[in-house]
């Protein structure tokens, strides 16, 4: 608005000239299609981009103020290309994740590299590294090596409260709890391009999620669960009850078991966290493809 406001007006008015652009009679195959959201979002930034470029140049000639504000603008557009792009990919990932693995090096059975491998060939689309006693050198060794175990099977991978580990250690994101960093400040460290999940145990605090710019949320605890002390039982009906309240890509957690994975189908959930009953199980790979079948087949879409 500024811009245009530093413009003639009448002299941008009177340059329009449809009925000779070249561009009306120009087209292309795929033109008027876009294979994804993705690829339209790209298309616009493109457009966005470009036509600054323009803008900014004419200007020079009239208003070099406008011409200056243009400029500005068009960096933050690619900026905001980049953040945008790079974040997208992950959200859809994230959205189409059905089963997420909590590892913590305490509950499993056996070597957590090897765990998590286990877990990723039984289906688990996403691991997250839940460690709370390890130090920092350990942590972020442990942390890269699972990057590239999650990075080959295409999977993702999530830290737990920690932005500076998953920073260095390329990770896909960071889970906070309600008492933990606030979204804004583990975005601040982590920079726009990766994910950051909150947990949460009602429906204000969904909503809170929303405003706060969480891009994805847990909710729980489902079921009695020995894992961690996540606070009283919510049950699935807060599923139901949090999805009717807000939009936001979401995961249920709290012992939750192939048994009652269901129950949670039902309710609406579309991806499910799980812990001891998959990193803590004689065979992980065996857990993990067993519980992902019940919920998936539930969902009426097979595994």
């Amino acid at each position: 608005q500024q811009i245009a406001a530093s413009l003639p007006a009448a002299a941008l008015l009177a340059a329009r000239n449809t009925a000779g652009d070249v561009g009306t009679a120009l087209t292309s195959p795929t033109e008027t299609v876009r294979p994804t959201a993705a690829a339209t979002a790209t298309a616009a930034c493109k457009r966005l981009t470009e036509a600054l470029r323009a803008i900014e140049e004419y200007a020079k000639i009239v208003s070099p103020a406008a011409a200056a504000r243009a400029e500005a603008l068009r960096y933050r557009g690619y900026a905001f290309e980049q953040v945008l792009l790079s974040r997208a990919d992950r959200l859809g990932r994230f959205a189409r994740s059905r089963l997420y693995v909590l590892l913590t090096t305490a509950l499993c059975k056996g070597d957590p590299l090897v765990t998590a491998h286990a877990a990723l060939a039984g289906g688990a689309d996403c691991i997250q590294l839940r460690e709370k006693t390890l130090g920092d050198r350990p942590l972020l060794d442990l942390a890269r090596r699972l990057r590239e175990v999650t990075a080959r099977a295409g999977a993702l991978l999530i830290v737990n409260d920690r932005p500076d580990i998953a920073l260095l250690a390329d990770a896909d994101g960071v889970h906070v709890g309600q008492d933990d960093l606030p979204v804004g400040a583990v975005r601040t460290v982590l920079g726009g391009d990766r994910l950051v999940g909150l947990s949460t145990h009602s429906v204000d605090q969904a909503r809170r999620a929303v405003e706060a710019g969480a891009d994805h949320i847990g909710i729980g605890p489902m079921f009695a669960t020995a894992t961690k002390d996540a606070g009283p039982v919510q049950g699935p009906a807060l599923v139901a009850d949090v999805l009717a309240a807000v939009d936001l890509p979401h995961v249920a957690i709290g012992g939750i078991t192939a048994a009652n994975a269901p129950q949670l189908a039902a309710a609406g959930a579309r991806c499910i966290a799980i812990c001891a009953a998959v990193i803590g199980a004689d065979d992980p790979q065996a857990a993990a493809a067993a519980i992902k079948e019940s919920f998936t087949g539930a969902m009426g879409q097979g595994r």
